[in-house]
Parts: C-alpha cells; sequence; structure tokens
C-alpha cells in the first residue's frame, strides 16, 4: 500500500511539474471566463518585464468561445486525471494552456505581424482535416494540388468566403502527435455579429483587437494562450505560474 501511494504521489508530482507554463515564456494571451459553461470570455495580453513581472500590456477585451463553454483540451498543461477532454463537435472551447501555431490569412488588408510568424495565403486548394475517418491527416493543414472539388475536399476545405474566418492564428490544441477525434481546427479568428454569437470551439474576437494582438507577438518571448475558468485560473495560478 505505500508503494502504491508513494508511486502515485510521484505521478502527481510529475503532472505538477509539467504543467505550468515554460519558464522561457514571458508574453501570454490570457482568456477568463466566469464559469466552464460560459461562451463569453474576457481576452487580455501580458508580458514579463525586465523585473520577471508580469505586466498586462493589451486589453481587456470581450470575446467568444464555443457554444457549449469549455472543456479541458490537449496542450502544454497537464490534465486533472478523469477530466473530460475535448471531442470533435462538442462546442466547447479547449482550456489550458497551448502554444500558437502560424496564420491563415483570406482578409484583403494586410495584417501586421512578425515575420518570423509563419503565414499562410489560403486559397481554395488549402484544407483542415476534422475527419476521424482519416486519422493520418487529422487536424493537420494539406494543401491540394488543384481547386478542391469532391464533395470531401469541399467539407474539409478552409473558409473561402467567410470575414470572420479571414484572419485565424492557430491555437496548439491537439495539434503535436493528434488525437483522433480529439477536437480540431482551433483558432482566433474575427467574431460574428458584433461579439453576440458563440463560436463552434474557437476564439473569437473584435477583428481590431485580434489585429493588435497578433501585430504584439514576438517569437522571442514564447508565447502562450491561456484559457482557463476564473476558478480554475485562481486554484492553479501558483502551481502552474500564471501571470
Amino acid at each position: 500500500m505505500k508503494g502504491f501511494l508513494h508511486i502515485t504521489l510521484l505521478l502527481l508530482m510529475f503532472c505538477v511539474a509539467h504543467a505550468a507554463v515554460p519558464r522561457d515564456c514571458s508574453q501570454a494571451i490570457i482568456g477568463i471566463a466566469d464559469s466552464w459553461d460560459h461562451s463569453t470570455v474576457t481576452i487580455s495580453v501580458a508580458e514579463k518585464n525586465a523585473a520577471g513581472q508580469w505586466v498586462r500590456v493589451l486589453g481587456p477585451y470581450r470575446g467568444r468561445l464555443g457554444r457549449a463553454g469549455l472543456v479541458w483540451g490537449l496542450g502544454l498543461h497537464s490534465n486533472p486525471w478523469f477530466a473530460t477532454v475535448k471531442q470533435e463537435g462538442d462546442g466547447r472551447s479547449p482550456a489550458g494552456i497551448f502554444s500558437l501555431g502560424g496564420l491563415w490569412v483570406t482578409n484583403k488588408k494586410p495584417v501586421s505581424h512578425d515575420t518570423r510568424i509563419p503565414y499562410v495565403q489560403v486559397g481554395p486548394a488549402d484544407l483542415w482535416v476534422s475527419d476521424p475517418a482519416y486519422p493520418h491527416l487529422y487536424n493537420k493543414h494539406v494543401r491540394l494540388n488543384h481547386p478542391a472539388r469532391t464533395a470531401w475536399e469541399k467539407k474539409e476545405q478552409m473558409r473561402q468566403n467567410d470575414y470572420a474566418h479571414s484572419i485565424k492564428l492557430l491555437i496548439g490544441h491537439n495539434t503535436d502527435n493528434p488525437q483522433v477525434g480529439a477536437g480540431s481546427s482551433i483558432f482566433f479568428h474575427i467574431w460574428r455579429r458584433d461579439g453576440s454569437a458563440p463560436t463552434a470551439g474557437c476564439t473569437a474576437m473584435d477583428e481590431q483587437h485580434l489585429r493588435s494582438i497578433i501585430a504584439r507577438l514576438n517569437p522571442d518571448r514564447h508565447p502562450v494562450y491561456i484559457l482557463l475558468p476564473r476558478q480554475e485560473y485562481a486554484k492553479r495560478r501558483s502551481s502552474w505560474r500564471l501571470p
């Protein structure tokens, strides 16, 4: 029994040690929701100053989450044991700590950004696969050598004429060795109807606020996205080294 308890304690210590904001991170987008079931979120950007203290540099901005609220996602953090984790089509935004990927753009107005951030001009040949029937492609970008034409290709095609999706910043949920069915295509993007509409699982906000955040991102600061309900944020603030 003592051996079992010792192993359990070690496992718990391992989870805590690997749950925190990475030590080289000095820039974070922070999303705080009132509860797991809320689809509204308050978004800000914080950076470490010369003294190593976190200081808010942008926001707070209002944003929208998935229509069903939040659920634990797959990112840089360790989820609680037996936690419910995001599933494809559940209408929830993934909670936790996530890396940030590149930009995916159809917007005609240039998006100011650090040129080291990958930038993809999305066209009719670009897919983002959410179909669990294709595990080797799941939650990955695929560029065809022709415009999407089959029914499946068009279903997986990245949005072409949808203004809300004309500027997208990839949130690193389930992107490293993706688990099939655990949720795909999670981005920051422009909100709909001035924020009166929720998303299917992404984080959406006013276009100018999104542009300001993207322009501020600095790869040298190893930025992350932290999305949590308010109570979870307060509970984990110390152990996860949250801003």
